[in-house]
Formats: C-alpha cells, structure tokens, sequence
C-alpha cells in the first residue's frame, strides 16, 4: 500500500500544467508588445556600451584608412585617475554639488506641488509657469541664458550670501552651497517634472484619510508627516534618481565638458579610447550615487510582511522536506518489499 501511494505521488510530482491556447496567445501578443523595446535596448543601449567598453581598453588614432586601435588594457584609467589634471577635482565638485543640489531641488519641488494641490485660483496657470522652463530651457537656450548671466542672483546679493555662509560653515560645505545659491534660478529651472510627479502623487492620496485624522485632533503638521509624506515616499526616490541622472548629464556639467574635449582632442594621449575610459568612470560615480540615495529612500518592508513570508518559506521547505522523505521511504518499500513469486 505504501508503495502505490509513493507512486502515486510521484506521477503527480511529474506532472505539469500546460498552458492553453488563450495563454500562448496571450503570451505572443506580450512579447510582439515587448519586442521593439528589446530590439531598441539592444541596439541603442547594450552595443554601444559594449563598444564603449572596448574604445575605453584601447588608445584610438584617426588615421586617413580610418579608426586605428593600440590596445592599453587599464592604462587609460590608470592615467586618468593618477595623472590627470583636470578629473578628480572636478569629479570632487560634481559630488559635493550633486549632493547639495539634488535635496533642494526635490524638497523645492514637494512645496510647490504641496500648494499646487490645494484649491487655489489660477491652479492650471502656475502649473503651467513652473513647467515651462522644462520646455524652453534646454540645450542651446540654456548655454545662451547662463552666458549672459541670466540664470543667476545679482552679484552684491551672492557676495553677501557668500560672505555669510562661509562665516558659519567649513570651506568644503561653504563653497558648493554658495555655487547652489548663485546658480538658484538654474536649480529651480529643474524642478518641473519633480512637480508633476509629486503632484500626480498628492492627488491620489485618498482624502478620507486627512478627515478621519482631522477628526481624531491631528494638526496639520502631524497630518503631512503621518499621511502625506508617507504616500510620497516612493515618488521621493524617483525624483531623486531623475534629478541626479538630469543634472548629470546637463550641458552644463563641467564633467560632460571635459569628456568632450578629451574625446576631440588632438594629443595622442587622449582621444575616443581615454574619453570612453572618463565616461565610465564617471558612470560608475552616478551609479553610487543613485544607489546611496536608494539606501536612504527606498520603501522598507513591513514587519508582518516580512513575517509572512519567512512563515510562507518555512512552509515551503517543510513541503519539500516531507517530498524527500516520501520518496526515499517510496525507495526503501520497493527495495525490501517485493512481492513473492508463488
């Protein structure tokens, strides 16, 4: 008897679930959905960053017969990391005025759509003037109006902010704050679609939760901490992550700069093999960057959560465990119970 039911529960662990002709269909019309962005991502993101990789290993030459390749290994960024004037320290300040910046422009952004939420007159005109620079201040604009100093404070008002803040605070904070002061105007043309994010978030926050806090004596402030920044939790982390991917690949970064110039440069120590080399490492930094604001913003699980699914594992391995002991007992019956031949 034991053998037939170890059987029987073999032939049902060997048995899989086909899926349907609706599900295969289904499935098809998923991927033909899918399939432009594979073939976009493979042909516009993986292979030129896999040929990017290779230029960043080799030493480039144009020559008249085209693209000449001397292969350097790490040589590239071994000379750009000990040897060039130029990188780290402008890398330093990107850092330092990335990580000053990009909390302005998104607590800027949560206040402003904070009101733009409210019931206000004009509410579709000032959503209107704050994304407007989004449309118009981009690229050659955006060089011409910070040529003619039009993106920042008058000089009298910076000197006096400058003067100061460097009265208070340490040289390397005192600087790239006073940098986010005289470029303020340019700082808040970023917050544009910082502000349609939040505000699509403020907007589908249940209202039902502000009265039945406002009825159990909750003050405004204690409504913003306990309801409203937590709904926008999440839309804080991709506001950060847009901000710094926004501001770092800005014209206006001195880093994309540099990268030009060493990529068109006629000196046979740089070229398209050490601006590719630059390129990376300076994506790597990016990378960090956005995985240190991920750290702080991104949404914890539950406790019960997490309870739930260390009890739903627990399950599981309990499963497989008695799986296995069914099958070696499966194992063991038909070894030392074999019928007798009469």
């Amino acid at each position: 008897m034991t053998t037939v039911k170890a059987a029987h529960n073999r032939h049902e662990n060997r048995i899989r679930i086909r899926r349907g002709p609706l599900e295969k269909r289904e499935a098809r019309a998923g991927l033909m959905f899918v399939l432009p962005w594979i073939i976009g991502a493979a042909v516009f993101l993986i292979y030129p960053l896999g040929m990017s990789l290779w230029y960043s290993l080799n030493n480039i030459r144009l020559t008249s017969e085209g693209m000449k390749f001397t292969f350097v290994a790490q040589g590239n960024f071994t000379q750009i990391l000990l040897s060039d004037p130029d990188f780290l320290p402008d890398l330093v300040d990107y850092l330092i005025n990335t990580l000053v910046s990009v909390p302005v422009i998104v607590v800027f952004a949560l206040m402003i759509a904070l009101m733009l939420n409210e019931k206000i007159r004009g509410k579709s005109f000032f959503r209107l003037i704050f994304f407007l620079p989004v449309i118009i201040v981009s690229g050659p604009i955006l060089n011409s109006l910070t040529e003619q100093n039009a993106s920042t404070i008058s000089i009298v008002d910076a000197q006096a902010v400058t003067g100061a803040i460097a009265a208070f605070l340490p040289e390397i904070i005192a600087r790239p704050v006073s940098e986010l002061f005289s470029n303020m105007v340019t700082i808040l043309w970023y917050s544009g679609v910082p502000i349609l994010i939040f505000l699509s978030s403020l907007q589908k926050i249940d209202r039902s939760q502000y009265e039945a806090a406002y009825v159990d004596g909750a003050s405004g402030w204690e409504r913003f901490w306990k309801i409203t920044l937590p709904s926008v939790k999440p839309m804080i982390l991709l506001n950060c992550v847009y901000t710094v991917v926004f501001v770092s690949s800005n014209d206006q970064n001195q880093l994309i700069g540099l990268i030009k110039s060493s990529m068109f440069s006629g000196t046979s120590e740089k070229g398209y093999g050490y601006a590719s080399a630059m390129a990376w490492v300076y994506s790597f930094v990016v990378l960090l960057l956005v995985g240190l604001f991920a750290l702080l913003f991104m949404a914890r699980k539950d406790k019960y959560e997490r309870e739930a699914k260390k009890l739903d594992r627990a399950a599981k391995r309990e499963r497989r465990q008695v799986i296995r002991i069914q099958r070696r007992q499966a194992r063991h019956a038909k070894k030392y119970h074999r019928p007798t031949v009469r």
